[in-house]
C-alpha cells in the first residue's frame, strides 16, 4: 500500500503548499482522494499515469477539496482518454461539473460517471474482488464523508519445493492458492496448508478530512492500519476548531488511540503555523505512531 500526498494544507493554495489531494495505491488500484487546485500538476510531478486513475473520491464541496477536478476532467479529454472515470462525491457536484462543461461546450469523449452520496450512515460505495471502499460520515459544516479503503483477503502462496515434493499437477495450483485440498498425481489427498503459505495480512486506510472531533467514526475505522486525520489546529486554538468544525492534533491522536490504529498521519494544517513538528509533538502526548503529511511525501506500508 502506497500513499502519495499531493497536497495537505487547508484553505488557499500557496507557492509552497497545496490544498488537499492524495493518491492511494492499493492492490493494483490507483485512487485519487480529493482534488484541490494544482492536483494535476502534482500528479505529473509524481509521474502518476492519468489513465490509471479510474475512481476519484471527493469528501465534500468546499473548494479546497474539489476545485482542481474540472481541470483534471478537461485534461483527460484533451489527452484523448478512452477509459471510463467514476467520481464518488456528495450530491451537487455533478450539477457543478456538468454546468461548467456545458457552458464551455467541452463534453468528455470518455464515459464519465458520478456516484452521488447522500447517506449519513456508512455504506459500501465500491467493491471488486480485491478492494472495498466505505464512507465514513464526518461532522463538518456541510455534508462530508471520509473514506475507508480495505483490501480483501488475498490468496495463499505456493511454496514450490513443497508442491513439487507432494507431486501435485500444475492444473491444481490455483485450487491450492484458493485454500482447497487437492489430490496429487498418486491419488493422495494433499492438505493445502502443507504446501502453501498464508496470504499477507490485508491492508486498510482511512481518510478523515474535514471533521470536528467525532467519536462516532471509531467503530467504522476500528483497527485500521493507517489513519489520515485532519489536524487543522494546535491545541491552543481549540476554540477555532470548535467554531469551524475542524480538529486539533491532540483530538486526531485521541481518535487514533480509541480506534486502535497502527499509524496516524496528520494533515490539513492551517497555514497560520510555521513549524509542523508542533503538530507531531502534541499528538504524541496521546498516541505515539504519528507521521506528518507534507506535500510530495510518499508513504509505503508493506
Amino acid at each position: 500500500m502506497k500513499l502519495t500526498i499531493l497536497g495537505c494544507f487547508s484553505a488557499t493554495p500557496r507557492k509552497e503548499t497545496n490544498p488537499t489531494a492524495q493518491v492511494l495505491e492499493i492492490n493494483n488500484h490507483i485512487f485519487l482522494i480529493d482534488c484541490g487546485e494544482g492536483t494535476q500538476v502534482e500528479l505529473r510531478r509524481k509521474k502518476i499515469k492519468f489513465s490509471r486513475i479510474k475512481h476519484i473520491f471527493i469528501s465534500h464541496l468546499h473548494g479546497d477539496h474539489f476545485f482542481g477536478l474540472v481541470g483534471l476532467i478537461s485534461t483527460f479529454r484533451l489527452l484523448g482518454r478512452e477509459t471510463e472515470l467514476h467520481i464518488h462525491c456528495p450530491k451537487g457536484l455533478k450539477e457543478v461539473i456538468t454546468l461548467q462543461m456545458k457552458l464551455a461546450d467541452s463534453w468528455t469523449n470518455y464515459p464519465l460517471f458520478f456516484h452521488e452520496l447522500t447517506s449519513k450512515v456508512s455504506e459500501c460505495i465500491f467493491e471488486d474482488d480485491k478492494v472495498e471502499v466505505w464512507t465514513i460520515p464526518l461532522d463538518h459544516r456541510i455534508y462530508t464523508n471520509g473514506f475507508l479503503f480495505r483490501e480483501k483477503q488475498g490468496e495463499r502462496h505456493l511454496h514450490m519445493p513443497w508442491v513439487i515434493e507432494a507431486n501435485i499437477d500444475v492444473a491444481y495450483y490455483n485450487k491450492l492458492k484458493q485454500g482447497h485440498d487437492v489430490y496429487n498425481k498418486d491419488g493422495v489427498l494433499i492438505d493445502h496448508k502443507k504446501v502453501t503459505l498464508p496470504p499477507r495480512s490485508p491492508k486498510s486506510y482511512a481518510f478523515c478530512s474535514d471533521t470536528a472531533y467525532n467519536e462516532s467514526i471509531i467503530p467504522i475505522i476500528k483497527n485500521v492500519d493507517v489513519l489520515y486525520h485532519e489536524s487543522t489546529f494546535l491545541d491552543k486554538h481549540i476554540s477555532l476548531a470548535e467554531q469551524t468544525k475542524h480538529s486539533t492534533a491532540k483530538q486526531a491522536a485521541q481518535i487514533a488511540k480509541m480506534a486502535n490504529a497502527k499509524t496516524l498521519i496528520l494533515g490539513h494544517y492551517s497555514t497560520r503555523y510555521d513549524d509542523l513538528n508542533e503538530f507531531k509533538r502534541e499528538a504524541q502526548t496521546i498516541f505515539k505512531p504519528v507521521k506528518l503529511a507534507r506535500d510530495g511525501k510518499i508513504f509505503n506500508f508493506d
